[in-house]
């Protein structure tokens, strides 16, 4: 009767040691798939970014500066007499012609005193010639020539001046060009070195602008030089350098060059500022990115490089690299040294990233990548 008792006593004891360790073993495997549930909803998810691969772009070195546009020949129209005003014989802006009639002032009194001197004159030389033969005939002494020669010589001058008088009462275009814009009217009186009208010579046309001294072992004359301006977004207009200042202004080390641009439909106007690039040297070869793609840090400009997966359900991770980088074109930079080409390099999203990071690929929208952008308006 007792081992029977103690037999069950011991059944009882394995089994309830039995359903404790069951227990147990079941309660630990529900907790681990809760936390693993629990791990992998708040795991980092993968950050969606756009990509670009690296490769070489072929780069022209060039000086840039802001320039300004100056006509090769420009003049304020002025009258160097005073007079009353006849007619004005052009429309502003409209294109002139050396020696054009620009504005006739009233020459009236002054054609009749011309005429008047021309009489004199005539009557001068008529004295003069009859003078000549007195004097071969000795009718008259060398005195009396003379004094007939003077008069004769007095009265041709005068003659001139008073034609020159009347020649200036007319004001005529002095060089081809267009006309500015015009307040003379008929019937107002003009005093001397009064401004009528603006003309400019438009094609070619000078763009003046300023460099620092350690960019003058790059211009040189002749250089090609490439203008733009805002005014039309695209357009390049071409030149080439055509003088440098002999000196460098001592206040602020800079030196003036002058490039001459062709400007055949008239586009461009004197007083505008304008993009200038002068191309320096020879065209050399760099690895190219958006400047989007560079992280910029005090202590070193990075880029994230994407690594694909071991595997091919694998993630994509980023690796972030440490890069050297050289002149900038446009919304491009070149980097010397850090990548090798043919990398992948992620182009936008950096923000959300670290060493590491898993990323998704979405390249449906790039970042700008234009190695001559150009003013937009909307």
């Amino acid at each position: 009767m007792d081992k029977r008792v103690m037999w069950w006593r011991l059944v009882i004891v394995l089994v309830a040691m039995a359903l404790v360790l069951g227990g147990v073993t079941a309660w630990n495997a529900i907790k681990a798939h809760f936390i693993h549930q629990f791990m992998v909803k708040n795991a980092e998810q993968p950050q969606t970014v756009s990509t670009a691969a690296v490769h070489y772009s072929t780069w022209q070195p060039q000086v840039t500066a802001v320039g300004s546009l100056r006509a090769v020949h420009g003049v304020e129209v002025t009258t160097q007499v005073a007079g009353l005003v006849v007619s004005v014989d052009f429309k502003s802006g409209e294109a002139a012609r050396a020696g054009q009639v620009l504005v006739q002032l009233n020459a009236a009194p002054d054609i009749a005193q011309l005429h008047s001197l021309q009489a004199a004159a005539h009557y001068a030389a008529l004295t003069y010639q009859r003078d000549i033969i007195q004097y071969k005939a000795q009718a008259i002494g060398k005195a009396t020539l003379d004094a007939a020669t003077a008069d004769w010589k007095s009265a041709a001058a005068q003659v001139k001046a008073q034609a020159a008088l009347v020649a200036e009462k007319t004001v005529r275009a002095p060089f081809n060009g267009r006309l500015g814009i015009t307040t003379v009217n008929p019937g107002e009186y003009l005093q001397p070195g009064t401004a009528i009208v603006s003309l400019e010579s438009l094609d070619p046309i000078f763009v003046d602008f300023y460099l620092p001294q350690s960019d003058l072992s790059r211009v040189h004359l002749g250089a090609l030089t490439d203008v733009t301006t805002s005014a039309f977004p695209g357009k390049v207009f071409t030149g080439r350098i055509t003088s440098i200042d002999s000196l460098v202004n001592p206040s602020t080390r800079n030196f003036e060059a002058e490039a001459t641009i062709a400007n055949p439909a008239r586009l461009l106007r004197p007083g505008m500022f304008v993009d200038t690039a002068v191309q320096s040297g020879r065209k050399r070869r760099y690895l190219t990115l958006p400047q989007t793609a560079i992280t910029y840090n005090p202590y070193g400009d990075t880029v994230f490089v994407v690594r694909r997966g071991a595997g091919p359900k694998a993630p994509a991770t980023v690796e972030q690299v440490f890069v050297t980088l050289g002149p900038t074109r446009g919304d491009q930079v070149a980097v010397l040294k850090g990548i090798k080409a043919g990398e992948v390099i992620v182009t936008s999203g950096q923000l959300k990233l670290k060493n590491g990071s898993a990323v998704v690929v979405n390249n449906s929208v790039q970042p700008l990548n234009n190695p001559n952008p150009s003013p937009q308006e909307h």
